[in-house]
């Protein structure tokens, strides 16, 4: 009989929380992690998994959770953490950290502050880079980030631009702090990722300069391939801004990569 687990979403609290039942091994564990995926492509500041009803994990299922730790890092650069009563060491070498229920995670994450990240839902029509530009002026502004603004922009209309000529699907512009910087996402229904090879682009080329330029003004860019689609995205700091990030997880005291330019 094949081996099934269940991961319903409780977005009522204040991290969306996945609550897993049933049995994590190599044949569920790609379930899992696209389930999770799906969650951490909407940018929370923190993603709380309880695996209390989770048998002993398989090796493999171990491996995706630590392997979904790195590959989200850089972005949305959530907070993980499981949450099992039987402790780490029923996880061991998964790198996520382990709280004992729910609360104990929420206690020490705190309360998330809704001001940090936003997004503006558009489809693929003309005006929709000028209204992504507008929400990232504002959110600069208000962040007090304003040396940002200008090459936010400039990620940002390439991005959307791109889901406009090529993906042609509804998508949703992500833009959050990141310590002395920000993030700045696109999130489409095209499974299509973009290349870069970091070679010239030719002066009589027709396009192929929007990752150039991308690659240009961020410190760092990649993306997040999705059952349904992708997400592209840059992190930005001011010039002698600190540009270490921190890791999922590591700010919450709890037990114990970056995912490089997408190529097709």
């Amino acid at each position: 009989m094949a081996s099934e687990v269940r991961q319903p979403v409780d977005h009522g609290s204040d991290y969306p929380l996945v609550r897993l039942t049933g049995v994590l091994d190599p044949a569920t564990a790609r379930t899992v992690r696209s389930a999770l995926l799906g969650v951490l492509a909407e940018q929370p500041e923190a993603l709380l998994v309880d695996v209390s009803g989770v048998p002993t994990p398989a090796p493999e299922a171990v491996a995706m959770l630590r392997e979904l730790r790195r590959d989200t890092a850089d972005w949305p650069a959530a907070h993980l953490a499981l949450c099992d009563p039987r402790g780490a060491s029923a996880w061991p070498g998964a790198g996520w950290p382990v709280w004992p229920d729910t609360g104990a995670a929420t206690a020490e994450l705190g309360r998330p502050d809704p001001d940090r990240r936003h997004s503006l839902a558009l489809d693929p029509v003309v005006g929709a880079a000028r209204r992504s530009r507008e929400l990232i002026t504002e959110v600069c502004a208000r962040w007090d980030r304003h040396d940002l603004a200008g090459p936010a922009c400039i990620v940002v209309t390439e991005l959307v631009n791109n889901v406009v000529v090529h993906a042609r699907t509804a998508m949703n512009v992500l833009v959050a702090t990141h310590g002395a910087g920000i993030s700045v996402a696109v999130r489409d229904h095209s499974t299509h990722t973009p290349t870069y090879t970091g070679a010239p682009v030719p002066s009589t080329a027709y396009g192929g300069r929007g990752m150039l330029l991308i690659d240009s003004v961020s410190e760092r860019w990649g993306s997040l391939p999705l059952d349904d689609g992708k997400v592209v995205w840059a992190l930005l700091f001011a010039d002698g801004a600190e540009t270490g990030l921190y890791r999922s997880g590591e700010q919450t005291g709890a037990a114990a990569g970056m995912t490089g330019p997408a190529h097709g």
